[in-house]
């Protein structure tokens, strides 16, 4: 079953949210971009760029809180929850950067919970984000 969730931001391309197969659910990439946005808009919390699309302001920390924030509206309007969380795939364009960051916010979020983990830096995400999550969770009946 597709499930798309109508507060989260809107996907990049033709894809669902999140997919329920059995009792699991299986969320698309994630990013940070500000809940109801579509793929055109460049409403990304912490990140203001010039005409040329370079970075005039840049806060991964707030691209980190709103990337937890969507996965969490998802995981609610699919029917389950933060804490079903059982997988967490993070895609970083800046390793070095911005791994510190995210490790500290990581453990903020998933204090009691903690899902399995892996973290890849990638060259770059379709909009100018610098993280995106995919996640897998579960789902009671």
């Amino acid at each position: 079953m597709k499930i798309n969730a109508q507060h989260a931001p809107k996907p990049v391309g033709l894809y669902p949210h999140a997919r329920r197969v059995g009792n699991l659910l299986f969320l698309s990439g994630v990013g940070p971009r500000v809940a109801g946005s579509d793929a055109t808009d460049s409403m990304v919390p912490g990140l203001v760029l010039d005409k040329n699309g370079n970075f005039l302001e840049f806060d991964f920390e707030a691209q980190c809180r709103s990337v937890f924030d969507n996965v969490r509206l998802i995981l609610e309007a699919s029917g389950s929850s933060w804490d079903e969380l059982v997988d967490v795939t993070v895609f970083l364009t800046n390793m070095k950067r911005d791994f510190h960051t995210y490790n500290k916010l990581y453990a903020e979020y998933f204090a009691s919970n903690q899902p399995c983990r892996t973290t890849v830096e990638i060259n770059s995400l379709p909009t100018p984000i610098c993280i995106e999550l995919k996640c897998i969770a579960t789902i009671k009946d």
